[in-house]
């Protein structure tokens, strides 16, 4: 079974940027696609990128195209977000998972103040 650890959350101005990382153990990710989910307090969690590990290939939800970009780094096992523009309302804790979404990292808070 993976283990996954998300890093790289903090606290940002709006137009300002972050990059979270999500590091794995346990077994290699190079037959998975990975998801980046966030929930913000009160909401439901929602997908916001998606990456196909074999051909890099990503999907991204409406609200953050243009501004997020996923990629993953083979060697270390982990999966970026960068996260350009923020907004506040992109406030969220953020969180990564694997292709059955059986297994999940403990999140990272983001927060973009106004």
């Amino acid at each position: 079974q993976v283990q996954l650890v998300e890093s790289g959350g903090g606290l940002v101005q709006a137009g300002g940027s972050l990059r979270l990382s999500c590091t794995a153990s346990g077994r290699s990710l190079s037959t998975l696609k990975m998801y980046w989910y966030r929930q913000a307090p009160g909401k439901e969690r929602e997908v916001v990128a998606a990456i196909n590990w074999s051909n890099r290939s990503t999907d991204y939800a409406d609200s953050v195209k243009g501004r997020f970009t996923a990629s993953r780094d083979n060697a270390k096992n982990t999966v970026h977000l960068q996260m350009n523009s923020l907004k506040p309302e992109d406030t969220a804790i953020y969180y990564c998972t694997e292709t059955t979404r059986k297994c999940w990292g403990q999140g990272t808070q983001v927060t973009v103040s106004s």
